[in-house]
């Protein structure tokens, strides 16, 4: 039997809010560890989003998309202004939650586990190129099962057909990357309908991972400039979530900064 230690690494007292939405204050450690714990407790499904400052504004404007980001058991920082903030509010974060790390670290550090892993999404075949891919880097690796679904919506026999390939294989830990909005709340909605321990959204690490596409130099990465890399790499895609969404992320928090100074302000009055 496990003590309370270790089977609550994430826990109520680690979460900082983002303009509404309440992160989790963890490392890529303290996820992985929390997730292993959560697969040999076998309790109940336990669900992790992985996101950004996109999913933050996402958020405000897809209330469909913050109810599933509330509901998940643990939101990861994955995205440096995430970092900077917990910082500022003085929580000890070294490095961003990054998707595709967090995939090849759990997979490098519990290859002699015998966990099994379902992949969910992707392009056709992605997600069994990216099970190769795994098995043949981390010899142990075990595949419970893949399946990329199509672009379009499933329809209810579909969905159902899905969900029991899934019962099916008994995965302990269920990868989704379907991209944000979608995978959270594809993850929020089945969640109740699976029997898998962990579900983790990863987003790009489906294509990163399988050697689908270039990801941005570390350096770039730990310092908050992946999405300009990202951007160059697709503009007519990613211009409203990084020139849009970006500003209004910028202009949100500071508005937010002033409106906090003014009452810190009076209670310092107050103490003296």
């Amino acid at each position: 039997m496990q003590n309370d230690e270790t089977t609550q690494v994430i826990n109520n007292r680690d979460l900082y809010d983002v303009l509404g939405v309440r992160v989790s204050a963890v490392s890529l450690e303290d996820v992985i560890a929390q997730m292993g714990a959560w697969i040999r407790e076998r309790r109940r499904t336990r669900t992790i989003a992985v996101t950004g400052m996109h999913g933050v504004m996402e958020a405000r404007h897809n209330p469909n998309f913050k109810s599933a980001l509330c509901a998940a058991d643990a939101v990861a920082p994955d995205g440096m202004p995430l970092i900077w903030l917990g910082r500022r509010r003085g929580l000890r974060l070294k490095r961003r939650v990054y998707g595709p790390e967090l995939m090849l670290n759990f997979c490098e550090q519990t290859a002699t586990e015998g966990y099994r892993h379902y992949f969910y999404g992707g392009k056709p075949g992605v997600a069994a190129h990216l099970a190769n891919v795994l098995q043949t880097k981390f010899p142990g690796v075990r595949i419970a099962g893949t399946f990329s679904p199509p672009f379009r919506p499933l329809t209810i026999d579909e969905d159902a057909n899905a969900m029991e390939a899934i019962h099916a294989a008994r995965p302990d830990i269920l990868w989704v990357g379907l991209g944000t909005p979608k995978q959270e709340i594809w993850m929020n909605a089945h969640q109740t309908r699976l029997s898998v321990p962990v579900i983790v959204t990863v987003g790009a690490a489906f294509d990163i991972n399988a050697g689908l596409r270039v990801q941005a130099p570390v350096w770039m990465r730990d310092n908050g400039f992946e999405w300009l890399f990202r951007l160059a790499q697709e503009p007519k895609r990613l211009w409203k979530r990084y020139l849009l969404y970006g500003s209004e992320f910028l202009l949100r928090l500071s508005i937010e900064m002033i409106r906090v100074r003014p009452n810190a302000a009076v209670q310092d009055l107050r103490i003296m």
